[in-house]
């Protein structure tokens, strides 16, 4: 643990420390790289969406969802305080490494959260703005507060917090949601715990030491690798329903087909090489991969769909 810590405890006395946070300490508050993540999906959800949006009012109903999701981070950091000093992947994040004050995590959080709802609910519409509410609300409170540190389904349950944002890009266009930016929800949903499966697998220690009960450290494992297959099973072909759908091409199904193939491989041999570190690469392969499938996916929906590159498939196929 790091000497800032002990000094106080990370959520509710910063008296010891004086904060010497930069501009870039407050940008990696609000996980930049989730944030990108979730810009990616919301912007799929729009771009699928029936319908269309000016752009000047989705350029800043983006930015809202990008603020919110951001927010998220920053108040899941900020609860986090105390388990981040103790992991080692963690113990470096500005709250730990005592660069920000907790005080200022939480405001910073706050403030984030609250104007990104007001400002998407002025620029697009209620909805929109009550299902990122929910989302910020799901993340930092119901996962971050509760499932993370009670139940080894903490990624399972917690996951929706990360499928949410196609619908609310659909929302934002709609003003509403339907069953196309649900397919969308259901993808992120069952990529989440083989994606973070993966990392614990290799990271159990960290978790152990932090007292998090992810899959690993409780099921063991065994376990948690037959649990990344059976995910990455039912995930391959829901990913392919948009095309079968009508709103992913035959680009998509082409990309959808292969990756989700990619994945299935890369879950198997995880199950397969479960000793040293031919173990730990395997979990990391599929970690790494994992990322790139789910980018690979909605980048193709939106060159598609925004792009003017749709091309329908009873078209193509007939």
């Amino acid at each position: 643990m790091s000497a800032a810590f002990d000094r106080f405890d990370p959520r509710t006395d910063d008296v010891a420390l004086s904060s010497t946070g930069e501009a870039r300490d407050f940008f990696a508050l609000l996980k930049p790289r989730v944030m990108f993540l979730v810009v990616v999906t919301a912007l799929g959800g729009m771009v699928t969406a029936p319908g269309a949006i000016h752009p000047v009012i989705g350029l800043a109903a983006l930015i809202a969802i990008a603020v919110g999701a951001g927010a998220s981070g920053c108040l899941n950091m900020w609860y986090d305080a105390d388990i981040d000093a103790l992991m080692v992947r963690t113990a470096k994040r500005p709250i730990p490494a005592g660069r920000v004050l907790p005080s200022e995590a939480l405001a910073f959080g706050l403030t984030l959260a609250i104007g990104s709802v007001i400002v998407l609910g002025l620029v697009a519409n209620l909805l929109s703005a009550a299902i990122l509410a929910f989302t910020i609300f799901f993340y930092a409170v119901v996962y971050s507060m509760w499932l993370k540190r009670w139940t080894p389904q903490n990624i399972v349950i917690g996951g929706a917090a990360g499928a949410f944002p196609p619908m609310i890009g659909e929302a934002v266009v709609t003003g509403d949601f339907g069953l196309r930016s649900l397919v969308l929800f259901a993808i992120i949903f069952l990529w989440t715990p083989p994606h973070f499966w993966a990392l614990a697998l290799v990271k159990s220690s960290d978790y152990a030491r932090a007292g998090i009960p992810m899959l690993p450290n409780v099921a063991g494992p065994a376990a948690t690798r037959r649990q990344i297959v059976a995910y990455t099973l039912l995930m391959a072909p829901v990913a392919v329903l948009p095309a079968l759908m009508g709103f992913g091409g035959l680009i998509y199904l082409v990309v959808s087909v292969v990756t989700g193939l990619a994945m299935i491989a890369l879950s198997f041999r995880v199950l397969r090489v479960t000793e040293g570190d031919a173990a730990h690469k395997a979990a990391y392969a599929l970690f790494g991969f994992s990322i790139l499938y789910l980018f690979l996916l909605f980048a193709v929906l939106l060159a598609e769909n925004g792009l003017g590159l749709m091309w329908a498939l009873p078209k193509v196929l007939g």
